[in-house]
C-alpha cells in the first residue's frame, strides 16, 4: 500500500480534537489519513514509505469550492462588465446556446484542473447547460479526467423559448436523465466524482415545477441547489408552500439568499437548508451583499463558491478574504452608525474563514466525516504551502498567513484522495499545453459563432 509521511511541517487540521500543530507530522495510507501528531515513528515501514520534507511548510485540508459554473472556463473575462441582467441575456440566452458537447468538456476539464493548481480539492460542479445527455457526459469526463473530486449538480438550461416551447420555468428536472447517471458513470454515492441535483427553485420555477423537483430529490436522496435571487421570483410565495408541504430541510442548497427576508431565513436555518455564497461575483453582478454576517449571527456558516470564471479568477483563497472583508466592513460600518465608533475588536476571526472552505464544504454534502479536515480515517484530500515564499515570511500567524496572504504561486503540492496531483509546484497532468490549446479554440469558436448569430440576426 501506499504510504506518505509529511515531516516536520505545520499542520492546521481544521479538527478541533487534534487542533494546530507548529510542527507536526502527517501519515498517509493508501487514500486514507492514518496518524496526525508531532512525530510519527515509521519503524519497519519505513523503506515503503515516501517522506515529505515539511520544514517552512504549512499543510491544510483541500479546499472546497461549493458552487462553480466551470462550463464557463473557455469565456474567462468575457463577461466580467456584466450586471446579472446581461448575463441572463448574453450567456443563457446566448452564449450558451451555442456550445457543443466537446466546449463542456474542454472547459469543465481545464477549469477543474485549475481549481487543483489553486488548492481546491473538492469542486462543486454547477452544471445548468446540457441541453442534450451528450453535454451531460462530455462535462463528467471532464471532471474525472481531471482527477478532482467533485459533486457534480445537475442542472438545466435556460435559453429563450422557441415559438411553441414552454419557459424552461415550466419544465420539470428530467428523471429519466438523472437515474440514467445514478445507473452508470455517478453510480457510486462514494465516488470520486457524485451526483446532485441543480434545480430551478422557487425564485426560477412555477409551484408545480419547484414541487417536483424537490420531491425527486428526495425520493432519490440527492442534495437539490438553487439559486435564489436575482430579479422577482417566479414563484412569490413557492418557499411557504415547499415548507407546508414538508420538503424543506437537511439537503436542500441556497445560492446566494441576497434578499432572502429575515424571517424566511429564520425558518431556513432552524429547519436546518445550507447556504452557499459567492461573494465576489454576488456584488460584482447586482446580486447585493453576501448574506455571511446575516447567517453567522444565526448560528450558522456559509460555504463559499467562485461561481463564473467568465467574470472572475478561480482562486478560492480570494473569495473567502472577499467575504471575510466585505462582512467586517459592513460589522465596522453598523457599530459606527449605532455606537459611533469601530468595535473594540474584529467581528471574525480569521479562522472563520478558513472553515467556510474546508469543513463547512464537507458539510455541506454531507461529506464531513470524509472529507474537510485532516483527521485520521479520512480521505487524504490535502494541501502543502510554501511558507518560506517572499511574500509569506515571516509567518507569525499560520492561519492568518494562510487566509489573509496565500495565493496560487504559494501553493506547493496538492493530494486527493492519497495521490499526488500537483507537486514542487507543478500539475502532474500530461499534455496541459494541448489542453489549453484546445480551450481557447473553444471559447474563439464560441464568441465567433454568437457574434455571426447577432449579425444574421
Amino acid at each position: 500500500m501506499r504510504r506518505t509521511l509529511i515531516r516536520s511541517a505545520t499542520i492546521i487540521s481544521m479538527d478541533d480534537a487534534i487542533g494546530d500543530l507548529s510542527t507536526g507530522d502527517l501519515l498517509v495510507e493508501g487514500s486514507r489519513i492514518v496518524d496526525v501528531r508531532p512525530s510519527i515513528e515509521l519503524g519497519s515501514g519505513a523503506a515503503e514509505t515516501e517522506t515529505v520534507d515539511g520544514k517552512d511548510r504549512i499543510v491544510i485540508p483541500g479546499l472546497i469550492n461549493a458552487h462553480m459554473h466551470t462550463w464557463q472556463t473557455g469565456l474567462r473575462g468575457y463577461a466580467a462588465n456584466w450586471t446579472l441582467l446581461e448575463y441572463f441575456r448574453r450567456m443563457h440566452a446566448g452564449l450558451a446556446t451555442v456550445f457543443r458537447p466537446d466546449d463542456i468538456y474542454i472547459a469543465t476539464l481545464v477549469g477543474a484542473l485549475n481549481q487543483i493548481n489553486c488548492g481546491t480539492t473538492t469542486l462543486v460542479d454547477w452544471c445548468h447547460n446540457n441541453p442534450t445527455p451528450d453535454h451531460t457526459d462530455a462535462a463528467v469526463r471532464g471532471l474525472i479526467e481531471s482527477g478532482i473530486r467533485a459533486a457534480f449538480f445537475h442542472g438545466s438550461p435556460k435559453p429563450e423559448p422557441k415559438p411553441g416551447e414552454p419557459h424552461f420555468s415550466e419544465i420539470p428536472h428530467p428523471r429519466r436523465e438523472v437515474e440514467r447517471l445514478l445507473a452508470g458513470p455517478l453510480a457510486d454515492r462514494d465516488g470520486l466524482v457524485t451526483l446532485g441535483l441543480a434545480i430551478l427553485g422557487p425564485h426560477y420555477s412555477t409551484l408545480d415545477v419547484a414541487m417536483h423537483d424537490f420531491r425527486l430529490a428526495r425520493e432519490l436522496k440527492l442534495i437539490a441547489s438553487m439559486h435564489q435571487g436575482g430579479g422577482p421570483a417566479k414563484t412569490p410565495d413557492g418557499w411557504e408552500k415547499l415548507i407546508a408541504a414538508g420538503l424543506v430541510g437537511a439537503g436542500i442548497n441556497i445560492v446566494h439568499g441576497n434578499d432572502l427576508p429575515d424571517e424566511l431565513l429564520d425558518r431556513m436555518v432552524d429547519l436546518g437548508v445550507s447556504f452557499s455564497v459567492t461573494p465576489e461575483n454576488e456584488m460584482i453582478q447586482g446580486h447585493g451583499f453576501p448574506i455571511t454576517g446575516r447567517l453567522l449571527k444565526r448560528g450558522v456558516r456559509p460555504t463559499i463558491g467562485i461561481d463564473l470564471e467568465s467574470v472572475l479568477a478561480g482562486d478560492l483563497f480570494s473569495a473567502a478574504r472577499v467575504a471575510l472583508s466585505m462582512q467586517r466592513a459592513l460589522d465596522n460600518a453598523e457599530s459606527r452608525r449605532d455606537s459611533g465608533t469601530i468595535p473594540a475588536t474584529t467581528t471574525i476571526p480569521v479562522r472563520e474563514a478558513l472553515r467556510w472552505i474546508t469543513t463547512e464544504g464537507a458539510r455541506m454534502l454531507g461529506r464531513e466525516s470524509q472529507v474537510g479536515s485532516l483527521t485520521p480515517g479520512k480521505l487524504a484530500d490535502l494541501v502543502i504551502i510554501n511558507a518560506s515564499d517572499l511574500n509569506l515570511v515571516p509567518v507569525h500567524d499560520p492561519v492568518a498567513t494562510v487566509v489573509m496572504q496565500t495565493g496560487l504561486a504559494n501553493i506547493e503540492s496538492v493530494m486527493i484522495g492519497g495521490a499526488w496531483k500537483k507537486r514542487n509546484g507543478r500539475l502532474l497532468v500530461e499534455g496541459l499545453e494541448a489542453k489549453k490549446e484546445l480551450l481557447a479554440q473553444s471559447g474563439r469558436r464560441l464568441v465567433q459563432d454568437i457574434e455571426r448569430q447577432g449579425r444574421a440576426a
